[in-house]
């Protein structure tokens, strides 16, 4: 059994930070967040879950931490695709097109952040103080703006609505991300029927189609910006 020992200087305290946060890390690598319990967690970083708590103050600040880190992981790695697969080519409408699959296809591949996302506002905001709370908003705020000025790079024509459409974006995700991973029964019973069957929601297809829909419609509302081009085109 692993010996407690206090962090005595700010090194060994942002040493133990960091070992807690890459197990927990490394734990919703293997589940979904609803089974990343605080007891395993102190368990296998070798402390007392009451040593864990030196640290952070609940399980959900631990989560939040690891949703920014997740979410500056993935737009670190966005321009480069956007610019790859989206360019400043094209008709509004084609350029809405290749940004939603692009977004959804990246978002398909971060799997973690998506979990994450879709827990967000119903458990991982639920239990951490105001202060958690403040530093985690402040953070989701810069990552909107990040989000919103990789979106006006690509769809100009969005202007100031591109923040508006970034947050629909995440939101989307994480309520998209649910649907997307149904319970055993749920499964059992689309496989049962296949009426029932056809209701099952593909994450990728699904979040493309409704992000095009939200960028089609950003447009829409700012009738300056045609979004299909004249007839006689």
């Amino acid at each position: 059994m692993t010996t407690f020992q206090r962090a005595r200087s700010e090194e060994q305290r942002e040493a133990r930070r960091e070992a807690i946060l890459e197990t927990a890390a490394d734990m919703l690598e293997q589940m979904p967040v609803a089974d990343v319990t605080l007891n395993e967690l102190a368990r296998r970083v070798g402390l007392a879950k009451s040593n864990v708590l030196r640290y952070f103050e609940s399980r959900e600040a631990v989560l939040l931490e690891l949703l920014e880190r997740a979410e500056d992981r993935w737009l670190a790695e966005l321009p480069s695709r956007l610019d790859e697969q989206v360019g400043a080519d094209g008709a509004p409408a084609e350029r809405i097109e290749r940004l939603a699959a692009s977004l959804a296809e990246s978002l398909a591949g971060e799997p973690v952040l998506c979990d994450l996302l879709s827990v967000q506002a119903a458990v991982l905001e639920r239990n951490v103080s105001t202060e958690v709370a403040l530093r985690h908003k402040r953070a989701a705020k810069r990552h909107r703006t990040i989000l919103a000025d990789l979106i006006r790079r690509h769809l100009p024509e969005t202007g100031d609505a591109a923040e508006q459409l970034g947050r629909h974006v995440i939101l989307v995700t994480g309520a998209i991300g649910t649907h997307a991973q149904p319970a055993p029964s749920v499964i059992a019973a689309y496989e049962s029927d296949p009426e029932i069957g056809a209701m099952r929601i593909d994450f990728t297809d699904y979040l493309r189609t409704t992000i095009a829909t939200l960028a089609a419609g950003t447009l829409a509302r700012d009738r300056r910006t045609p979004v299909r081009p004249p007839r006689d085109q």
